[in-house]
């Protein structure tokens, strides 16, 4: 499964629309932790069933990550039916994730 670009024009039919839960990652391009999460992020997208893996580029999309509280990256906010149910701050190991 590939993971899916979050833009403020497809949040709402991609995230808040979902019939699976969403793991959306905020992310952006200078951080350090992100590119290290990045790979871990992808390999996981492409070994599940069931779920949505999705990245949002905090820096092209400020006001999502301003509406989710998102303060430090990475931050990775699972969906459900819409709503955010957990939320990570940090690289997360495949097994975390």
């Amino acid at each position: 499964m590939s993971v899916k670009v979050i833009t403020k024009d497809n949040f709402e039919n991609e995230v808040m629309h979902s019939e699976k839960p969403v793991l959306l990652d905020f992310w952006a391009a200078w951080c350090g932790p992100c590119k290290m999460f990045g790979p871990i992020f992808e390999d996981v997208a492409n070994q599940q069933e069931g779920v949505v893996f999705a990245k949002l580029n905090v820096d092209e999309q400020e006001d999502l990550a301003r509406q989710y509280k998102v303060m430090s990256i990475p931050s990775v906010i699972v969906f459900q039916k819409g709503q955010p149910v957990r939320k990570s701050v940090g690289v997360l190991s495949a097994a975390e994730l």
